[in-house]
């Protein structure tokens, strides 16, 4: 049995656990007050205040941290990386200090994790960062020079389920050719193509469908127009991207169960958005069908908004003719962390090396 530390930093909070294997012994959310975060400047000046409210609350468990095998944390703003699971070497806790692809809560998952494991001289890990990047050398080419198109996306998620429908199935990840797609506050959509996601729309960047809380791809010309219209700092544009975009600005939440609550007041609105949302993922979905020259095994829908079944019915009845559809409702990140981390621990697969 291998004991695991799993660190999952958020904006105002810090997720832990401790699994033994993929047994939960505890798993608990650190809230960060404002009050407590407002004495410093920048994300990496978090980090000591982090990791000792993170030391605290395992020792109030009573569990001592001597006695764990590995500290896998969430990985954060790295350089492009291919998918899995990675030691935290020198290279990665510099770029997750100067935050190479900008600043953001997760990037002090990994440099937490080595701190709190090199005290006890036991590996630590970071596992599947939104930045993995496999995409094929075609799905790069955006249509204007100065502009590439970027992977990022939900791969903790992504590559969770896709491996353990591949379990499930008693086959391999690297033998499928799977399509799929997280659905949550953001929606990403994934061609995988024998364990690789070679297309992917950015959904933080506003490609792909609309979300809960971003604007998906848009017109562009009229983006254009509305960038240019002098109505609008950069800032307030960012923010309806990717924000406020989406269901929030249509329908003023970002919550799918109040969505359905409308819908059932009859509210006509409400329901032709939501649908408009399932139709634009379904079209992702054909998408990435296309990628993969309709060799397809699996679909699999994943993320909050999957526990919808109506949301889900709308989605399926548009591609369930492209493959069998498979559904797994929520993101549970804590636990993917942990079969990341546990792959390695077991020798299932090596830890790669962040360069």
């Amino acid at each position: 049995m291998y004991r695991m530390l799993i660190i999952n930093p958020g904006s105002t909070s810090t997720k832990i656990a401790v699994y033994d294997d993929l047994n939960p012994v505890f798993v608990e959310t650190l809230r960060h007050s404002a009050e407590e975060l407002a004495p410093y400047a920048t994300i990496f000046d978090q980090y000591e205040f982090r990791k000792n409210v993170i030391i605290k609350a395992v020792e109030e468990k009573g569990i001592d941290l001597g006695t764990l095998n590995a500290v896998v944390g969430r990985g954060g703003l790295l350089k492009p990386i291919e998918g899995g699971t990675y030691s935290v070497n020198e290279n990665m806790l510099e770029d997750l200090k100067i935050g190479v692809q900008g600043q953001h809560a997760s990037n002090l998952g990994g440099v937490i994790a080595f701190e709190i494991a090199k005290k006890y001289n036991i590996p630590s890990f970071i596992v599947d960062p939104v930045v993995v990047d496999e995409m094929q050398d075609v799905a790069r080419i955006s249509g204007m020079p100065e502009i590439e198109r970027k992977s990022i996306f939900h791969a903790l998620n992504q590559k969770a389920v896709a491996k353990r429908y591949a379990k499930e199935k008693g086959v391999k990840y690297e033998d499928l050719n799977l399509i799929v797609a997280h659905m949550g506050g953001g929606i990403s959509v994934g061609a995988h193509k024998k364990g690789r996601v070679v297309d992917v729309n950015n959904a933080l960047d506003g490609e792909g469908p609309f979300s809960p809380e971003r604007s998906g791809g848009l017109p562009v010309g009229d983006l254009v127009k509305m960038c240019f219209s002098g109505k609008y700092t950069q800032d307030e544009m960012k923010k309806k991207i990717t924000g406020k975009g989406g269901l929030v600005a249509y329908l003023g939440t970002n919550d799918g169960r109040e969505v359905k609550k409308m819908m059932e007041e009859g509210n006509k609105e409400a329901e032709l958005i939501y649908k408009a949302m399932a139709y634009q993922v379904a079209k992702e979905i054909g998408s990435c069908a296309a990628v993969l020259k309709g060799e397809v095994d699996a679909i699999i829908l994943t993320g909050g908004l999957a526990y919808g079944e109506e949301y889900v019915s709308w989605i399926k009845e548009r591609i369930s003719f492209i493959a069998p559809v498979v559904v797994y409702p929520g993101e549970d990140e804590m636990l993917a962390l942990a079969e990341g981390g546990l792959r390695v621990l077991k020798g299932e697969e090596a830890a790669k090396e962040y360069k």
